[in-house]
């Protein structure tokens, strides 16, 4: 590999690092927004998050019910981030490919599980205290 082909934030230090590191973030969110179940999901954390507030009576509740709308965010991106790499590597149908794609999948459809036990736990509570 030769000096041109290095990824020039390898050679940054302390501020302008992060700086950056903050610039590439921003760019992975507008990405991310270009997919439509993250697009949807966003939405959803727009009503869920304050509700969070509304419903949960600790910090504990208000961090174990953001969290998981979080979570679900956080899992969407790094599965489009895996089906992008894959396609990146080639369109064509592959074994190894439709393997990490739906292992991706199914780790979102594992954070949306959480989600839902977790905010159908706390309503249950809500409403039976």
């Amino acid at each position: 590999m030769t000096e041109d082909n290095v990824n020039p934030q390898k050679a940054r230090k302390g501020l302008s690092r992060i700086f950056h590191a903050g610039g590439y973030s921003i760019e992975g969110l507008k990405a991310g927004w270009g997919e439509t179940a993250f697009r949807q999901e966003a939405i959803i954390a727009v009503i869920l998050l304050p509700a969070a507030f509304w419903l949960g009576q600790t910090w504990v509740e208000v961090a174990l019910l953001c969290g998981s709308v979080i979570l679900v965010m956080v899992v969407e991106l790094l599965n489009t981030g895996i089906e992008t790499a894959i396609d990146r590597i080639g369109t064509e149908w592959n074994a190894l490919s439709k393997r990490a794609k739906d292992m991706g999948s199914a780790a979102v459809l594992l954070s949306l599980l959480l989600c839902v036990g977790i905010w159908l736990a706390a309503l249950w509570k809500f409403i039976h205290v």
